[in-house]
């Protein structure tokens, strides 16, 4: 008998593949609960609404897209931009630049582009040639060439009229196209010239330019001028506009009177430094203005500045800056008599003067006669140390503060060794070359009553606080009298304006050579003038480039018969301009003669 194992019964799965498993037989579904019928009203309400709905988005869309076209119409047209230029914003904006009273010197004016796209041109050939027909400087092979090269766009004309706009237009070549954008404009022409100097553009695309100064003020105040936060103030300049046409329009008669080969001239206020009228000719018209040049003489180009960057031997006007440091130490008063006697030897030198003027003469009558010998030896009692801080308290040691961009490379030429012959020849300007604006400093600085002021071509809202004392008030007031004297009785006789007394000292000195050396028959002649003398307003100072003229009988050169002359009639010309009115009483001199009695104590 066979024993099974043992274990518990168990009830058999459902899912037993050995157990039958009875079918279940599925459950019919239960009626879906039927809703109640809508109204036949609510439907047709419902369905009116949706189709007012989409009628209104309709009317709205089509009157978005009527607004927008008719924005567009009203609008100016712009050319498209090119994909090869930066899509960066350029400022354009730009200040204008007026003369002291308001009167526009420089202003942004609406101009007009001219590009090309060759690759939109219908005739390239044809396009070049009409261009050609329009614009005589355009070659139309050269032009041919460029828009089949594969290039895709060129600049042709930064500026053009619209006369020619219309004719390029006329052209009708679709690959020709136009930009709007602004232009630098100059509406007196070549008038301050060399004061505004000129501007051209920077970073530009078809639709704005950037103007950028690159001469004169229009340099120095590129970001004050660009400047959003400005908001538009006009740069106001210290010069007035009438008597700056009438310095440059007698320095131009004057230049051609003296058959002079340039001229310069500069109108300061003695007390605060502004410069009314600053002049050099030949000159250049700043809204075309020419290339700097690349060789030769630099003083031969019209961009050339003379009043500021032409450094010369200034001659005998020094010399009244040697009479006042005199006066000044006490080494001298106006009456102390000099000697004269000559030559003055200095080593293997020799000074000597331009004609015999005796033994001996006053302080006074060395500055009226002109006597090298007499200023050189009052140089040598005041010693090269005290020299040379004197005229460096007068700026001859630097250039001038002036707010043009050429004034910092318009250095004066100082010797580097400083021995007793230098002493002698500076005390009459020869040996320290300087600017004609340093000379117009210098005289304002000894004559204002003493004090140094600094030039500026920026109109003043108030008086600028007294400079740094030169000389007493004493010591300026003989030095105004001694120049009085050189126009009434001495060198200058021809500077005499009736109703004016003016004073000044001339001076004439050997032109260099910008290879090195001098000329041996050629001179660069100064007039530096103070008026009214009893009662300093202005410093005038008047520089002609080579001039020579016939005269009583002879050629002459000196600045006498040259500056003088030409300075006489600036004053005649601007004293009515500046407001100065004319004193014909003969009493007016009576200062000269207390000065001159004063003096001799």
């Amino acid at each position: 008998m066979i024993r099974l194992p043992f274990w518990p019964r168990r009830r058999p799965l459902a899912t037993d593949p050995f157990v039958p498993v009875a079918p279940r037989v599925p459950r019919a579904p239960e009626p879906a609960p039927v809703a109640p019928r809508e109204a036949p009203e609510r439907i047709r309400a419902r369905a009116e609404r949706r189709m007012k709905f989409t009628a209104a988005c309709f009317v709205f869309g089509f009157a978005l897209v009527g607004v927008k076209m008719g924005a567009i119409s009203a609008s100016e047209a712009r050319e498209p931009s090119t994909g090869s230029l930066s899509g960066a914003s350029i400022v354009s904006d730009r200040a204008d630049i007026t003369d002291r009273n308001g009167r526009v010197l420089a202003t942004n004016v609406d101009a007009t582009a001219l590009y090309a796209q060759p690759h939109l041109m219908v005739d390239a050939r044809a396009a070049a040639e009409g261009l050609a027909r329009i614009f005589p400087d355009m070659d139309a092979e050269t032009w041919h060439r460029r828009f089949t090269s594969g290039s895709k766009f060129f600049w042709l004309k930064g500026n053009i009229s619209p006369e020619q706009k219309q004719a390029v237009h006329d052209l009708g070549e679709p690959g020709l196209l136009f930009g709007q954008r602004e232009m630098r404009l100059y509406p007196n022409g070549p008038l301050a010239a060399h004061i505004l100097g000129g501007a051209r553009y920077g970073e530009q695309d078809v639709r704005a330019a950037e103007i950028k100064g690159i001469a004169g003020v229009e340099a120095t105040f590129n970001e004050f001028l660009r400047d959003p936060a400005q908001e538009g103030a006009p740069l106001r300049l210290s010069i007035d506009l009438s008597v700056q046409s009438a310095v440059e329009r007698v320095l131009e008669g004057g230049m051609a009177l003296m058959n002079a080969k340039g001229a310069a001239a500069i109108l300061m206020d003695i007390h605060t430094g502004e410069i009314r009228a600053l002049a050099s000719v030949p000159d250049f018209d700043p809204n075309d203005r020419p290339a700097p040049a690349v060789e030769g003489d630099p003083g031969d180009s019209p961009l050339f500045n003379r009043a500021v960057q032409g450094v010369y031997e200034l001659g005998s006007t020094f010399k009244i800056f040697t009479a006042a440091q005199s006066l000044e130490l006490g080494l001298t008063n106006a009456g102390t008599m000099i000697d004269t006697t000559g030559p003055l030897r200095q080593g293997r030198h020799r000074i000597r003067d331009f004609r015999n003027y005796g033994p001996e003469l006053s302080v006074t009558d060395v500055i009226v006669k002109s006597s090298n010998v007499g200023t050189a030896r009052m140089a040598l009692d005041i010693g090269a140390a005290r020299q040379q801080d004197f005229l460096r308290s007068l700026g001859f040691f630097e250039p001038t503060a002036i707010e043009l961009t050429e004034a910092p490379g318009a250095r004066p030429l100082i010797p580097a060794r400083w021995p007793d012959i230098s002493t002698m020849t500076i005390s009459y300007g020869h040996g320290l070359s300087a600017s004609p604006l340093h000379l117009a400093v210098g005289y304002a600085s000894v004559l204002n009553g003493g004090t140094r002021v600094e030039p500026t071509l920026l109109a003043r809202a108030t008086p600028p606080a007294p400079g740094t004392r030169v000389v007493s008030e004493r010591v300026s007031a003989q030095a105004r009298h001694m120049l009085r004297q050189v126009v009434m009785r001495g060198t200058a006789s021809l500077g005499e304006v009736s109703g004016y007394q003016v004073g000044g000292k001339t001076g004439t000195a050997d032109k260099p050579k910008y290879t090195g050396g001098y000329w041996d028959d050629k001179v660069i002649t100064t007039f530096a003038s103070v008026f009214p003398a009893d009662d300093p307003q202005y410093v005038l100072v008047v520089t002609l480039d080579e001039p020579q003229i016939e005269a009583a009988g002879e050629q002459r050169r000196t600045a006498g018969w040259t500056a003088v002359p030409v300075a006489s009639e600036v004053v005649r010309r601007a004293t009515p301009l500046l407001g100065l009115r004319p004193d014909f009483n003969p009493a007016a001199d009576s200062f000269a003669s207390y000065l001159a009695e004063s003096g001799n104590r």
